[in-house]
């Protein structure tokens, strides 16, 4: 687990490191795990009109289910399929969006002729049709979720599992080509969804949902249903390896790590096993509200993944001289100014309203050198 790295890597004998990073991950993972249930909810919501919250306990139990009995490799498994059903759904749709608004050429002239819609610094609202200044803290705000993904431990525990260090090398290119060429197509598929007249004035959160009217309105229904079983799938491979590194992090590292260092396999096992039911209890009870912003959910979760792990990440691999005083320090303050930034910083507006992930990403860092930097040196064996 990445907890177990970072007490490895600074010699933690007193084991605080690992301690700090399976509550923190219990913490946000149980915020991100959400997202995906109220996502599920949405999906089944907004294609039979069924009720939200009973659909976000069924998807929820199902997910629970399925990674309590399977574990790590029926999760692995899952996931390359659920992420072969994702790729497939994203390619229907963007070619169906695309015959729909009649031609590529046809939806650049659409973007064109919207004030601010391929503009790198300006915004098309729908709302008014009008051009709204995309203003530089929105661009930095932007270009900071990119700094997430040196923190996010369900993304980095697929590199640390993997059956031999010289694989990966290919495992890199795949997973760099993935994220990619997903994104690419995904962002396309929506701006070219918004050229589709019947598709047009969806803002707030019911922008979220053109994914789905896509698929129903322009495929018939049995790819239409490729396509919401996409949806499905990609709600719940995120959710389940979330479940499954929450799980780990408490039942390896405070259970055994700390609690009872004795502990059996089975134990272990149980441990893990109700830490899923619990945690998926608790996303489940904050997944309730339907007017819940999914993206809001999210960001809030990568923030405070990204800063918290991040920078301490890239400084034990990059940085020799970093120091368990550092790493704690860099630990803390990153999780600490995502949630004081979220609460009482952005609330304020103008750059105080950047996305919390990047000064809480600058603040870590600085912390980890200077406390590094006033701490005596690492030993060799450490470094």
């Amino acid at each position: 687990t990445l907890p177990d790295f970072f007490s490895n890597r600074f010699r933690d004998e007193k084991k605080i490191l690992m301690t700090i990073a399976a509550i923190l991950i219990l913490f946000f993972f149980t915020i991100y795990t959400s997202s995906g249930f109220a996502a599920c909810g949405k999906l089944f919501n907004s294609i039979f009109g069924l009720d939200y919250r009973s659909m976000m306990l069924v998807s929820a139990l199902v997910i629970v289910i399925y990674t309590i009995v399977g574990g790590f490799l029926a999760e692995s498994t899952v996931d390359f399929i659920q992420g072969g059903v994702m790729s497939v759904a994203l390619i229907l749709v963007l070619i169906a969006g695309v015959s729909a608004a009649g031609g590529f050429s046809n939806a650049i002239e659409t973007f064109q002729s919207r004030p601010g819609f391929l503009s790198l610094f300006d915004s098309f609202d729908p709302t008014t049709g009008a051009s709204t200044g995309y203003a530089g803290v929105s661009i930095a705000s932007g270009l900071a979720w990119g700094l997430g993904y040196f923190g996010m431990p369900h993304v980095l525990l697929r590199f640390m599992a993997i059956r031999n260090s010289s694989e990966l090398k290919k495992s890199r290119i795949i997973g760099t080509t993935w994220c990619v060429v997903s994104l690419c197509v995904a962002v396309l598929a929506g701006a070219v969804g918004s050229a589709i007249p019947a598709m047009q004035g969806l803002a707030g959160a019911d922008s979220e949902r053109i994914f789905v009217i896509m698929a129903e309105g322009l495929l018939p229904a049995v790819l239409a249903g490729v396509v919401l079983a996409g949806i499905l799938a990609a709600q719940m491979s995120t959710s389940d390896s979330q479940l499954l590194v929450t799980s780990s992090a408490i039942s390896t590292n405070i259970y055994k790590g700390i609690l009872k260092k004795d502990a059996t396999d089975k134990q272990v096992m149980w441990v893990s096993r109700i830490t899923v039911v619990v945690v998926a209890i608790l996303a489940a009870i904050l997944a309730l509200d339907p007017n819940s912003s999914i993206f809001n959910i999210v960001s809030y979760a990568w923030a405070g993944f990204g800063a918290t792990f991040g920078p301490l990440v890239l400084f034990s691999i990059f940085w020799k001289r970093t120091t368990f005083k550092g790493a704690l320090a860099g630990m803390l303050s990153g999780a600490a100014v995502v949630v004081l930034w979220k609460s009482f910083v952005k609330p304020l507006g103008g750059w105080f309203g950047i996305y919390e992930l990047l000064p809480a990403f600058v603040v870590s860092c600085l912390c980890i050198y200077i406390f590094s930097k006033l701490d005596r040196e690492p030993s060799k064996e450490i470094q």
